[in-house]
């Protein structure tokens, strides 16, 4: 389903009783909502309703040729959330998912139940731009794909094992990240150079747990342990032999972890 959104289509699905609180749901740079299709049947078995959203130039979602802050990302979760009339959710998110989610409980507090913030960091990394974006934004404008970028990043995102358990979803998330536009990857990317909320992080009020996989080399342990000790109250989980993505890799562990977090924020 299409939502327009200041003149842009923005994708999204929503499943569930639409009396049950809701749980939004926000993915990776690359990524789209399928990322969560393992916590789906869990939620909705639990009586939550579900809603998750493909990022401007991710998934079926538009681009729009102009770079964004992760303030316009957090307003376009906003803006769904006024289509679907909507007022408050659970906000789940990874990676720049989890950077959207901690705007959204900055600029957003009246909306957010609570906060479940996933492989994520309160800022950029400095010298990101000259390490990490430029030469891949090269490599992609070189190719007219992103897919040059996809082997490393589903190398940091899931371990060996999980792509010889699991070909197929391996192969399918593969695909995803090699069909995300240039415009919607360099725009994600530009949002999360440019990020820093270190200084705001003590002014949410939204109940916030922060999860890390242990071998997360994107957004490393630190980073997510320096979220949790900012937002006063927050709680921290860490998870082992994981990277980037455990929701995907361990989604028996991942959904309990979720439904107990949700379960203990009604």
């Amino acid at each position: 389903m299409l939502a327009n959104i200041d003149g842009r289509n923005l994708r999204y699905d929503i499943l569930g009783d639409e009396t049950a609180p809701v749980v939004c749901m926000a993915h990776c740079l690359s990524f789209d909502s399928g990322v969560w299709a393992e916590q789906v049947p869990p939620l909705l078995a639990a009586g939550w309703r579900v809603l998750r959203l493909d990022m401007r130039g991710h998934g079926g979602s538009e681009a729009g040729p102009e770079a964004c802050t992760m303030s316009v990302l957090a307003q376009d979760v906003a803006g769904v959330l006024d289509f679907l009339d909507i007022p408050r959710v659970h906000f789940v998110g990874v990676s720049i998912g989890g950077m959207i989610g901690q705007v959204f409980g900055i600029e957003h507090a009246d909306r957010a139940l609570s906060l479940m913030l996933c492989g994520t960091a309160p800022k950029a990394l400095e010298g990101g731009m000259e390490v990490l974006w430029q030469p891949g934004f090269e490599a992609i404008a070189a190719a007219g794909s992103v897919e040059p970028l996809a082997d490393a990043t589903m190398e940091r995102s899931l371990t060996e094992a999980f792509r010889e358990q699991r070909p197929e979803r391996w192969r399918q998330i593969h695909q995803t990240i090699c069909r995300t536009s240039l415009e919607g990857y360099r725009a994600g990317a530009l949002a999360i150079d440019a990020f820093d909320v270190l200084e705001q992080l003590p002014s949410i009020t939204a109940p916030t747990l922060v999860l890390c996989g242990d071998g997360d080399t994107g957004t490393p342990p630190p980073g997510n342990r320096r979220i949790a000790e900012l937002i006063p109250g927050a709680h921290y989980v860490e998870v082992e032999n994981a990277r980037h993505t455990p929701m995907v890799e361990y989604p028996g562990l991942f959904s309990g972890i979720l439904l107990d977090w949700l379960k203990s924020n009604p």
